[in-house]
C-alpha cells in the first residue's frame, strides 16, 4: 500500500468523525430547541389559563363562557413563528443573557398583539363568543414573558451552579474591575473551556458597585481590600479587568497582588482587544506597556486628515521608533506621496516591509540620505516640493552626545536647519520639528540640541508662511535604545536588572500614543510654539525594574549604576520660566518658544575642544531660557549668557 493511499485513508477516517460529531452536535441542537418550543408552549397555555383566571377571580365555573382553549393552539404556533424571526430557536443568544430577553420580548409582544387581533375578529368572523376577555390576553403575555424569562434564568443558574461545581481544579482567582471587562472575563472563565481560573470575588473602588453581584460573583471591596479577601477565598491569582486603566492603576494593583501573594494578571487595554469579544486566552502578564504606557488617547481625524489628505508628506529619520511609526500613521490618511528619508538603510528597509509588506527598497520614495548633506537635503526637497514635514531625524543617547557634543552640532543642530532651509525654500504648509523633554531645562548635550533646534524652528515660524511648530515629549516605550528595551534584554539574559539610581523617574508613553499626539499637533500647531504632549505622571523606574524582575524565577538581581554625567534625576516637560497654555486637544498644551537666529549657530567652529563645544552649547540653550523668563545677561549660576546678537560674543570663553 502507497504512503498516498494510507495518508488518503487516514483524511477519509477524520472526515467521517468530522462529520459524525456534527451529525451528533447538531441533534443535541434539535433536542435543546425542541425541549424550548415545548417549554413556552405549556408557558403559554399555562399563561392564557392563569391571566383568565385572574379576571375571573380565580373561578374556574366561569371559564365556561369563554373558550381559552381556541387560544391555546394559535399561541404556540405564533410563538414558534415569531420565535424563529427573531432568533429565540435558532442558538443565536446565550441562555439567560440579555440579548436572549430582548429577544423573549419581541416574540411573546408580537404573539400577543396577534392573540388581540384574533381575539376581537372571530365573533365578527364566525358569530361565536370572543375566546377569552382582552385582559386576559393581554395578562397572558405579560405572564408568558414573565415565565419565559424566569425559566431561561432558572436553567442558566442551575447550569452555572454545575459549572462551578465542575470547576474545582481551576485556579481560584480575584477580578479587579466590576465594569464590562470584569463581566466578561468572568463569562469566559465560567464558559471557556481551557480556562485556567475560577472567580471567586471580585474588587472595584466604585462605591455604587459595593454589594454587585456578577453572574454569580459578589464584590467584595475595593483595592485595599485585596490582601484580606485573598486570605479569604483561598485566591491564587489577581486578574486586572480594566481595559481603560492606565499604567498607574496597573502598577498599584500589580504590586498589592504581588504583596499578598497573588500571580498577576491582566486584561489588555482597549487598543488591543480587537473587536468586542474577550476570551481568557487575551488574559497574560503584564508587560511594560501595561506598566507605564495606558494613555487614553483620541484623535481628531478630519482634521488630521485635512492637512494629509492628497498632499505630499516628507517624514525624516522614517526608520528610527517614532519616523517608522508617523509613516505607519499617515499613510491611512491618504497622501498624495509620503517621502521616507534616513541614513539607516536597515530603517527604510523595515518601514517599507511594514507599510507594504515587501522590502524590495525600489520605491522612489524610500530616499537614502543623510540630513548633514545641506545640499542633498535641499535638492531633494526641490524635487518632491513637500507640504508637510515631520522632522524625526536626530541623534538621542545622551551619553554619548555628552561625549562627543559635535556630533549633536552636526545632526541635531546643523541637520535640523539644513531641513529647516530647504522646507522653507519651497514653501511647505506645515513643519513638526520632533523634540524631547530633555530640552526642558536642558543639562546636557542632548538637551541643548534640541532646545537649540526648538528656537531656531521658531525663527522659521516668524519668518516664513506656514506652521512651525516643535513637539515636546518624554520617553517612548519600545523604542531603540530605550530603558526598557535594555530590560528585557537583561531579563532575557538571567539579569541583573541595571538602575542608574533609586529614585530617578521617567517619564513614558507607547510610540502609538505618541504619534498619534504628534500628527494631532500638526493639525493644531502655533507658530514658534513648542506643543507639549501630556505624558502622565513621571514613574520611578525602580518600581519598574521591580515588577519586571518578579515575573522571573528566580527573580534577577537590581543593580544601581549611578546617574551618568548630565543625567537628570527627575525630568522635566516645562522650562523654568515657561507658561503652558492649553491647546484645542486636551492631551496638549504649548509654550511659546523664543526664536534663534539661524546665522548664529552657522558660525560654531566644530573643531573647538569637547568642553569649550559644550559650553558654547549651554550658553545658547540658556540664553533662549533666559529670553523665555525676559532676563537680559545672566542666569541662576551666575554665569554670562551669550548676546547672541552679536556674532563676536560666540567666543565660548564669554560664558
Amino acid at each position: 500500500m502507497s504512503r498516498v493511499t494510507t495518508v488518503s485513508q487516514a483524511l477519509d477516517v477524520r472526515g467521517r468523525r468530522a462529520a459524525a460529531r456534527r451529525v451528533v452536535t447538531d441533534t443535541m441542537g434539535d433536542r435543546r430547541r425542541l425541549l424550548r418550543i415545548a417549554a413556552d408552549a405549556t408557558i403559554w397555555w399555562a399563561a392564557l389559563y392563569g391571566a383568565a383566571l385572574l379576571r375571573l377571580d380565580f373561578n374556574p365555573d366561569r371559564l365556561d363562557g369563554f373558550q381559552v382553549a381556541l387560544l391555546v393552539p394559535v399561541a404556540v404556533f405564533l410563538q414558534v413563528a415569531f420565535g424563529l424571526l427573531t432568533g429565540l430557536y435558532r442558538g443565536r443568544w446565550v441562555n439567560g443573557s440579555f440579548d436572549e430577553v430582548a429577544a423573549i420580548a419581541q416574540s411573546v409582544a408580537g404573539v400577543t398583539a396577534a392573540l388581540l387581533v384574533f381575539d376581537l375578529a372571530l365573533p365578527t368572523v364566525t358569530g361565536v363568543r370572543r375566546p377569552a376577555p382582552v385582559s386576559a390576553v393581554i395578562g397572558g403575555g405579560i405572564l408568558a414573558f414573565l415565565s419565559m424569562g424566569g425559566a431561561r434564568y432558572m436553567s442558566r443558574r442551575v447550569i452555572e451552579g454545575r459549572r462551578r461545581r465542575s470547576l474545582g481544579a481551576r485556579k481560584p482567582a480575584i477580578v479587579f474591575g466590576a465594569g464590562e471587562g470584569g463581566d466578561r472575563i468572568i463569562r469566559a472563565m465560567l464558559y471557556e473551556h481551557g480556562s485556567p481560573y475560577v472567580p471567586v470575588a471580585l474588587l472595584d473602588d466604585d462605591p455604587a458597585k459595593q454589594g454587585l453581584i456578577v453572574r454569580g460573583v459578589r464584590v467584595e471591596g475595593r483595592r485595599g481590600d485585596l490582601a484580606h479577601v485573598a486570605a479569604e477565598t483561598g485566591a491564587e491569582a489577581l486578574v486586572i479587568a480594566v481595559p481603560t486603566g492606565d499604567g498607574s492603576l496597573v502598577r498599584e494593583l500589580t504590586q498589592l497582588g504581588r504583596d499578598a501573594g497573588l500571580a498577576v494578571r491582566v486584561l489588555p487595554s482597549v487598543d488591543e482587544l480587537l473587536g468586542g469579544d474577550v476570551h481568557v486566552t487575551d488574559i497574560r502578564e503584564p508587560t511594560e506597556v501595561d506598566l507605564l504606557g495606558r494613555h487614553k488617547v483620541t484623535t481628531d481625524l478630519a482634521a488630521v486628515a485635512e492637512y494629509l489628505a492628497g498632499r505630499c508628506v516628507v517624514v525624516t529619520g522614517a526608520g528610527g521608533s517614532i519616523g517608522s511609526e508617523l509613516c505607519r500613521q499617515i499613510a491611512p490618511f491618504g497622501p498624495a506621496r509620503l517621502v521616507m528619508i534616513d541614513r539607516d538603510e536597515s530603517g527604510l528597509h523595515a518601514v517599507q516591509l511594514s507599510l507594504e509588506g515587501h522590502a524590495l527598497l525600489d520605491s522612489e520614495d524610500l530616499v537614502l540620505l543623510d540630513i548633514r548633506d545641506r545640499e542633498r537635503v535641499r535638492r531633494l526637497f526641490a524635487e518632491v516640493q513637500p507640504d508637510v514635514v515631520f522632522h524625526a531625524a536626530a541623534l538621542k543617547h545622551m551619553p554619548l552626545l555628552q561625549a562627543h557634543p559635535v556630533e549633536a552640532l552636526k545632526s541635531n543642530v546643523w541637520g535640523t536647519l539644513s531641513v529647516l532651509d530647504a522646507a522653507a525654500a519651497c514653501g511647505v504648509d506645515v513643519f513638526v520639528n520632533i523634540s524631547t523633554d530633555k530640552a526642558a531645562n536642558a543639562c546636557n548635550a542632548l538637551g541643548y540640541s534640541k532646545r537649540i533646534a526648538e528656537a531656531l524652528t521658531s525663527h522659521f515660524g516668524l519668518h516664513h508662511p506656514g506652521t512651525w511648530v516643535s513637539v515636546r515629549f518624554g520617553n517612548v516605550l519600545g523604542s531603540r535604545g530605550s530603558v526598557l528595551t535594555t530590560f528585557r534584554a537583561q531579563l532575557e539574559a538571567g539579569g541583573p536588572l541595571t538602575v542608574t539610581h533609586p529614585d530617578v523617574t521617567r517619564f513614558f508613553m507607547t510610540v502609538e500614543e505618541a504619534v498619534q499626539l504628534v500628527i494631532q499637533a500638526g493639525a493644531i500647531g502655533r507658530d514658534g510654539a513648542a506643543m507639549v504632549l501630556d505624558m502622565g505622571e513621571p514613574v520611578r523606574i525602580y518600581d519598574v525594574a521591580r515588577q519586571l524582575a518578579a515575573t522571573r524565577n528566580p527573580e534577577p538581581r537590581i543593580v544601581f549604576t549611578g546617574l551618568r554625567p548630565g543625567e537628570k534625576l527627575h525630568e522635566e516637560l516645562f522650562c523654568e520660566h515657561e507658561e503652558a497654555q492649553q491647546s484645542a486637544h486636551e492631551l496638549i498644551s504649548y509654550v511659546e518658544v523664543p526664536a534663534l537666529d539661524p546665522d548664529v549657530v552657522r558660525l560654531i567652529d566644530p573643531s573647538m575642544p569637547r568642553d569649550e563645544l559644550l559650553t558654547l552649547l549651554r550658553c545658547l540653550a540658556r540664553r533662549i531660557d533666559a529670553r523665555t523668563a525676559a532676563v537680559d545677561v545672566e542666569d541662576v549660576d551666575g554665569e554670562a549668557v551669550l548676546d547672541l546678537t552679536l556674532v563676536d560674543h560666540l567666543d565660548p570663553a564669554a560664558g
